[in-house]
């Protein structure tokens, strides 16, 4: 069985290692990692079945085969980087990054020239295996219409910047319109969908995403248009926020595991 490490025990990394416990992945979960190391510790000491080793990232991914990163933005570099740098395969949950084409690239050589995997989960979407399949041929267009309550977007920085205050809002507002580059920069919490888009489409400069807000939502709502040679279609789920998380979606942490799940069985399933 492969070795697995992950870094970030928040909301996504929760219900990861909870999937290791409950028997869900083959795969042996050796090691977690956080900023503050003793929430690594504390997620560590809370699994019955799995007993990972909280430590320092370059000590995980020293131990591992396979690195989970579902930190932040920020750690994809440090994370992803280092780690395909000493040969080991790597699972990238905040995607958003990787509209820094600088980082893209970068992480592209190295995964190519040590013989690497870099994987990324769907996340809180659907339809990406549409996107896939129609990119073989020319994409005319990709848009991204994502609702959500406003209270999920506290604290990002176009709402900061542009000091936008969430809670007076009395119906469905357009907080946000613009390229996918553009989004993930702005919403970098909310939008790695947008992102996740972009790399399986058309380009982060082209997929086009608005963002609404609003307050008589209970659930994220991500709808996705697509036109291209193949024809056209369209998309919309709705997703019940993480219980650990209002700004993450459930059926993120759920394709993080369905990934790992993929990994390490013998028949796959979908582009």
């Amino acid at each position: 069985m492969i070795k697995v490490g992950i870094v970030g025990c928040g909301a996504i990394g929760e219900e990861i290692c909870k999937a290791f416990d409950r028997g869900i992945v083959n795969a042996n979960l050796t090691a977690l990692s956080d900023r503050d190391l003793g929430s690594a510790q504390e997620m560590a000491d809370s699994l019955k079945r799995v007993k990972p080793k909280a430590m320092g990232i370059p000590e995980l991914i020293d131990a591992v085969d396979l690195v989970v990163e579902c930190a932040s933005q920020s750690a994809v570099r440090e994370v992803a980087i280092l780690a395909l740098g000493k040969g080991k395969d790597v699972m990238i949950m905040s995607i958003g990054a990787l509209t820094d084409e600088g980082l893209l690239h970068r992480i592209k050589d190295l995964a190519h020239e040590n013989g690497c995997k870099v994987y990324l989960p769907s996340g809180a979407i659907v339809g990406l295996d549409g996107l896939k399949s129609a990119s073989i041929a020319k994409i005319d267009s990709v848009t991204l219409t994502t609702r959500k309550p406003p209270a999920s977007l506290e604290g990002a920085p176009y709402i900061v910047q542009h000091k936008i205050d969430l809670g007076a809002l009395k119906k469905a507002t357009i907080m946000f319109e613009g390229s996918a580059q553009e989004a993930a920069k702005g919403f970098p919490a909310n939008v790695n969908v947008a992102a996740t888009l972009s790399l399986a489409g058309i380009g982060a400069k082209r997929t086009k995403v608005r963002i609404i807000a609003d307050p008589a939502l209970k659930r994220n709502v991500h709808e996705i248009h697509v036109e291209g040679d193949f024809g056209r279609f369209e998309t919309r789920v709705e997703n019940v926020p993480s219980p650990g998380n209002p700004k993450t979606s459930y059926l993120a942490a759920l394709s993080a595991i369905a990934t790992l799940k993929k990994i390490t069985e013998p028949i796959q399933i979908g582009t």
